[in-house]
């Protein structure tokens, strides 16, 4: 790139706080809820030398020797009348040890194998996150094992971020199962929430044992998850590295990948972009549909750390038995209650999934059309044949007028808290709210659209397109959609960020914005309106002191807002 080191982020003291009370809260109580829920003490946070013994084959980097007799009342713990836990110690990738544990069905023999279900964990959970989930696979018949991803916790190595390591990790991890549990070599599936999620889909491009995968609130595309705009979402990557500072060990190359992303070092922006390229499941797409796994997608429309846009695209690029679910809430909150043993609609379509892909059940999972949403206004399920599908049209909003406006303060129009917003908007229909009329106009361009005589049901991802001009060469905008009602009180609908560097000061140029997609309501008497200012705390500020942004509509070129609806 040849440019200098850009000044540091910029970012409000109150999202950089609540992230990290944010990650402090979710480290401190996932562990123990899961393991309660599955009626296990939590073994990851306690040594190997404690009251839960560990089963380790060692020096066996493949996994093939025979496992060690172990003590039944030490290595098996039951977790109900039909399935039993045993934790153990797998060497992964270059004999890298993995804290994992096992669960199979009570009383199997060994007669004959059964479908496998691989878990690895989420960013900072530990290995008894799945157990509740674990349990009721094993009540079904199938082995299933759970390990801590490679840094974190009792595992060793460091952190890589879904790295070689990791997919050496996932296949070792397969091939200790077939060696020292009952498991089918034709019938291994992989599933798991977040980091585990983007392991499982990179694992199905490079192992094309692995025949199914439920991937839940994952990355397809890791740059367009958190550094989409060219904008860096900055909540998102300090709780994210906070939490993998708390409990893990981060690597010299992610170390200096994140100085580069938190010191916005445009000399080494581009070296950042092609290390998230390949960590990228949708950059292996073609393997993946050579390979031929069934591909399981679901996550949150306000998923502050992975938004869905980009598990959207990455759906319509896949050509195997696919499935894509979207519902409301923010990062993993879909699933949350399933991790706790509670009924789940994510878990148990999960289940349903790999029930007919690994059992060969008739359940009509494969019959039913593919892409299945639940609004955040509330309703039924709704399904669609394909992603493109679920708009019936798009209309345009004109944003005729030119609006210009002050950057550096944050007028108070955006996108809420990381894990928070989301999750307030998906139990108590609260998404991020302002009063529009009283926004200052100095620092936020405001257009309305009429009032809507009907209701008017969003679908899909909003686009904008407008030109803008700065008085300096870099600058953040931020574009918030909301429904405002007749008391001028706006919910947010959708948002986005996006920079720009290196423009000549006083030249216009287009922008074209995609935002976050999303299924929403407006009711009737409701207008839009579209917010653009220049900070967000969720997100970095590139603006310079005293950078002025101008958004134009010129004749040759409208700006618009393009809106999907269904009828």
């Amino acid at each position: 790139m040849g440019h200098p080191r850009r000044k540091p982020l910029r970012a409000s003291t109150a999202g950089l706080a609540s992230a990290t009370v944010l990650a402090s809260t979710a480290l401190g109580l996932a562990p123990a809820s899961a393991a309660q829920a599955a009626g296990a003490a939590a073994p990851a946070a306690a040594p190997a030398s404690t009251a839960v013994s560990a089963v380790t084959v060692a020096g066996d980097p493949g996994g093939t020797a025979a496992a060690p007799a172990v003590s039944p009342a030490t290595a098996s713990a039951p977790t109900s009348a039909s399935a039993s836990v045993r934790f153990v110690r797998i060497p992964g990738h270059g004999g890298t040890e993995l804290a994992a544990n096992v669960v199979t069905p009570s009383g199997h023999d060994g007669s004959r194998r059964l479908p496998l279900v691989v878990l690895p964990t989420s960013w900072a959970v530990p290995q008894v996150e799945y157990l509740a989930q674990a349990r009721k696979l094993a009540d079904t018949g199938y082995v299933v094992l759970s390990y801590n991803s490679r840094g974190f916790w009792q595992s060793g190595g460091e952190i890589e971020v879904a790295g070689a390591e990791d997919l050496g990790d996932a296949s070792a991890v397969i091939d200790w199962a077939l060696a020292h549990t009952p498991a089918d070599p034709g019938a291994i599936g992989m599933a798991g929430v977040s980091y585990g999620a983007g392991i499982s889909l990179l694992a199905a491009a490079f192992d094309d044992r692995i025949k199914a995968v439920a991937a839940l609130s994952g990355w397809a595309d890791l740059v367009g998850a958190i550094y989409s705009g060219r904008t860096q979402h900055l909540q998102a990557a300090a709780m994210l590295t906070g939490a993998g500072h708390l409990t893990g060990r981060p690597g010299d190359e992610l170390t200096a990948v994140l100085d580069g992303f938190f010191s916005s070092d445009l000399s080494r922006e581009a070296a950042m972009i092609e290390w998230g390229r390949t960590r990228s499941p949708a950059t292996y797409a073609d393997r993946i549909n050579a390979n031929g796994a069934a591909i399981m997608l679901g996550n949150a429309w306000g998923d502050s750390i992975f938004p869905p846009n980009q598990y959207a695209d990455f759906f319509e690029r896949l050509t195997v038995d696919k499935r894509l679910e979207f519902r409301p809430g923010d990062h993993a909150t879909p699933e949350a209650g399933g991790l706790l043993g509670l009924d789940n609609d994510t878990w148990t379509s999960t289940r349903r999934w790999l029930d007919h892909h690994l059992k060969g059940e008739a359940n009509g999972v494969d019959r039913e059309a593919p892409v299945r949403l639940v609004s955040r206004s509330g309703g039924g399920d709704e399904s669609y044949p394909d992603w493109k599908s679920v708009a019936a049209k798009t209309e345009r909003v004109p944003l005729s007028a030119t609006r210009e406006i002050n950057t550096n303060l944050d007028s108070g129009a955006n996108g809420g808290t990381v894990l928070l917003s989301g999750a307030l908007d998906q139990f108590l229909k609260l998404p991020p709210a302002v009063s529009v009329p009283l926004l200052p106009r100095s620092l936020a361009a405001v257009w309305q659209s009429e009032r809507y005589r009907a209701e008017r049901r969003i679908r899909g991802a909003v686009t904008l397109h407008t030109t803008v001009t700065g008085n300096k060469s870099s600058g953040t905008a931020v574009a918030h959609l909301y429904d405002v009602g007749p008391l001028g009180v706006g919910r947010l609908v959708t948002h986005a960020p996006v920079t720009f560097h290196d423009r000549t000061p006083g030249v216009p140029f287009p922008v074209d914005l995609e935002l976050y997609a999303t299924a929403y309501d407006v009711p009737a008497g409701h207008r839009l309106a579209l917010v653009i200012d220049s900070v967000d705390p969720l997100y970095a500020e590139h603006n310079p002191s005293g950078a002025r942004l101008t958004f134009s509509s010129p004749a040759g070129d409208p700006s618009h807002v393009s809106v999907p609806f269904r009828e």
